[in-house]
């Protein structure tokens, strides 16, 4: 019995000493990377947003595990030069809040964009969605396309039938007990052990921006709530996806596709090229480079919204997309 109660103890300690560990990063994490917008509040809690410049409204919607700071390695500061731009965390992420069961397909999501949008009075926005962004931004189109300009995705999820690359597996968590425990105990030193090669395959063939630890945000991956929050939206990323993408062909915006064509995440000719040889009326641009563009390339990305931005301005919807296709 004192041996069993012995190893009780150890088992409980090694667990405490996890946990411990975890907060230890959250706070380094929270430091290094404080707030950098405003505050307010929507039906999932406190939500953490940026709102800058003057002009025509972006509404900037980043992607699986991200946060504001994936648009902030000079992306917004550009496009703030001639429009209204704004980003959020999305709820869950960064330093905004959402309960941690909360629905978070993209339909989900979607819908708390536009509260979102109605809470900050954000009229008829460019709506940019990066990769799980981009599948939330044509759930809107979707839903409520009347109240969007357009939209402009980089390197956007729209499509289901790919497998997720390898480095997510660690996220493929059904439980939402067996996820928080995992939050609180072995996600913060795996995260950090197994940085490299997530890094690697996340910018390939592209390399990581110096400043994207810090001003990109991606430290505040190492919050607990921020993996619980990421698993819970990869388990439920493709939810609808398949429905949704047969009513691309009625969409009555704009979408502008931008991609790079060494992505190792999404499929460029999957999510791009497929998207486009079954709906015409979009558009899409491949160019060099991979998965985190508005990071590795953002004035790229910035030429790309500003230009599709010129497009749309003055026609609130149409009955079909133009039929221009980059290539």
């Amino acid at each position: 019995m004192t041996i069993v109660l012995g190893l009780l103890g150890l088992l409980i300690a090694f667990f405490l000493g996890l946990a411990l560990y975890a907060q230890i990063w959250k706070r380094r994490a929270q430091r290094a990377v404080p707030p950098r917008g405003a505050f307010t509040r929507i039906s999932t809690g406190r939500l953490h947003y940026l709102d800058v410049g003057e002009g025509p409204a972006i509404l900037l919607i980043h992607g699986l595990g991200g946060q504001m700071g994936n648009f902030d390695c000079g992306l917004i500061d550009d496009l703030a030069r001639d429009h209204r731009v704004i980003a959020v965390d999305r709820p869950g992420m960064g330093w905004s809040e959402r309960p941690l069961s909360h629905p978070c397909a993209p339909a989900d999501n979607a819908r708390l964009m536009f509260e979102i949008m109605e809470k900050l009075r954000i009229e008829q926005p460019l709506v940019v969605g990066h990769s799980l962004g981009g599948a939330i931004a044509l759930a809107m189109a979707v839903q409520e396309a009347e109240k969007l300009r357009g939209l402009a995705l980089l390197a956007p999820l729209t499509l289901r039938g790919q497998q997720p690359a390898e480095i997510f597996d660690g996220l493929a968590i059904r439980s939402d007990l067996q996820r928080f425990l995992t939050a609180w105990t072995f996600a913060t030193p795996a995260a950090l052990r197994h940085a490299e090669e997530v890094i690697d395959v996340l910018y390939a063939p592209e390399q990581m921006p110096p400043n994207a630890a810090i001003q990109g945000g991606a430290m505040l991956t190492l919050q607990p709530r921020h993996f619980y929050h990421t698993s819970r939206d990869f388990i439920h990323s493709a939810t609808g996806l398949e429905e949704m993408s047969r009513k691309y062909a009625d969409l009555t915006v704009p979408v502008r596709l931008l991609y790079g064509s060494g992505d190792q995440i999404l499929d460029p000719q999957h999510h791009g090229a497929k998207l486009v040889g079954r709906h015409p009326q979009m558009g899409l641009k491949m160019v060099p480079g991979g998965h985190m563009l508005p990071l590795t390339q953002p004035k790229l990305c910035a030429e790309f919204i500003r230009d599709a931005s010129a497009k749309m301005r003055g026609s609130l919807t149409v009955r079909r997309a133009s039929p221009e296709v980059y290539r």
